[in-house]
């Protein structure tokens, strides 16, 4: 099978988050010669194949089959994939089945790796995750499989193919304050406590503030107000209590604990309660890393001018890896149409991809 033949293939798969829809079984048939692990859980497939070619490093390719329901508004049926002028439309032809392709279809081209070459796909990656990548990684640290390096082949590029890797991703910091006051009257203020002034004093001291100041790889973490509300919509009642939401996309400068000293800082004195989590840590992959270098090098020899690194965006499952001490980049088409309508990629993007995939196995040293 030919590599745009196999792109088409998997994009035929309705693997809408967390079923897979088989696609995974057909993965592993696919590369039969290599060794595969399963560890499936709560609804989701998780696949591990590898193969061992000498007692070098162990390099990775990482990501996943599920993608977000199709939604209104194609010109097409989502599931069949449309090739026209060389650009291909289906759901997850960006998100992530280009990238998918490109990796699976240069690990069976591959005939000599001085280590082992592996991949780790997961039907989970647009749900919650809970059972997803890190379950395997788990289990693989269990039996000594962790990869030394990995390459999540998600959609990286901004305006043309080979402009940016991502080494290192924000985190994503959660809380809730809820501020307790007195209900009352609202023609009798003085017999109240009306949490909707107290917390305006506040404020314009928290709200958009930098709790960092970024650095040459991250922005500033910004302290983001997602939502406030209190009250019973009426105006001669003032509320007994007010709920705020926020987020922190925060960069490596910036931790869980800042956050909540940054709220209880200016929260101090009030009567408030605070819930806080990290839904997704941030990382950073050393740019002198084996997998940043040869997969730099391996960008300029396709599309001859150098990707800059970013750590732009949201999460993926490249988080999971980093944290188990993976060398973890990423890397994949141009980024502009994901979980839109006419979801589309084009062809040229998906040779191109394997090739630096091709080049990155060929020349990676630890």
């Amino acid at each position: 099978m030919q590599l745009i033949d196999l792109f088409i293939k998997l994009l035929s798969f309705e693997s809408i988050t967390p079923n897979d829809d088989n696609s995974l079984e057909f993965i592993q048939e696919y590369l039969c010669d290599y060794e595969a692990i399963w560890k499936n859980e709560g609804g989701v497939k998780n696949l591990f194949l590898f193969k061992k070619f000498t007692d070098g490093p162990h390099l990775c390719f990482g990501g996943h089959v599920d993608v977000v329901p199709a939604g209104d508004g194609w010109s097409s049926n989502p599931f069949i994939p449309v090739l026209e002028e060389g650009v291909i439309t289906a759901r997850g032809a960006q998100d992530m089945k280009s990238g998918v392709a490109s990796f699976v279809q240069a690990l069976k081209d591959t005939e000599h790796f001085n280590g082992t070459l592996s991949l780790l796909l997961t039907s989970d990656e647009e749900g919650d995750a809970t059972y997803g990548t890190q379950i395997m990684l788990a289990h693989l640290k269990s039996i000594n499989l962790l990869p030394d390096a990995c390459i999540v082949a998600e959609p990286t590029c901004e305006k043309v193919f080979g402009d940016a890797i991502k080494i290192g991703r924000r985190g994503s910091i959660n809380g809730t304050i809820r501020k307790h006051g007195k209900q009352g009257h609202a023609a009798y203020p003085e017999k109240a406590i009306n949490p909707i002034h107290k917390v305006s004093q506040v404020l314009p001291l928290m709200a958009g503030v930098n709790l960092d100041n970024g650095d040459e790889h991250f922005s500033p973490s910004k302290f983001v107000i997602t939502d406030i509300r209190a009250g019973m919509e009426v105006t001669n009642v003032t509320p007994g209590m007010l709920k705020m939401m926020f987020n922190v996309r925060n960069s490596t400068n910036t931790t869980l604990q800042d956050v909540e000293d940054f709220v209880h800082k200016h929260f101090d004195g009030l009567n408030y309660e605070l819930d806080i989590n990290q839904s997704s840590r941030s990382f950073m992959t050393n740019p002198q890393s084996a997998v940043v270098k040869t997969i730099d090098k391996a960008i300029v020899a396709v599309c001859s001018t150098p990707p800059k690194h970013s750590t732009a965006g949201g999460t993926s499952d490249a988080r999971f890896f980093a944290e188990y001490g993976v060398d973890t980049v990423e890397f994949g088409v141009i980024n502009d149409t994901i979980h839109a309508p006419n979801e589309r990629t084009t062809v040229d993007e998906v040779e191109k991809l394997y090739q630096v995939f091709i080049q990155t196995i060929q020349n990676f040293k630890d």
